[in-house]
């Protein structure tokens, strides 16, 4: 299993609300920062930064999607 994104891909990142539920919020612009090693329940996780503000985060790749 290999990471979809690169270091320095823009995606769009839908946040997690409640007990993992998708948030309602409109989805966030951030650049992938790292690569993250495969964790033992088999996800691919990433850093990422917000090209709006100033914040990095860990987010699994289903929550990250291309930029069109």
């Amino acid at each position: 299993m290999s990471h979809t994104f690169a270091i320095n891909d823009d995606v769009l990142h839908q946040g997690q609300g409640p007990q993992g539920r998708a948030e309602k919020v409109q989805q966030s612009v951030y650049t992938i920062v790292g690569c993250m090693p495969i964790e033992a329940d088999g996800r691919l996780r990433y850093r990422i930064r917000s090209k709006t503000e100033n914040v990095e985060r860990i987010a699994t790749e289903e929550q990250l999607s291309r930029l069109l």
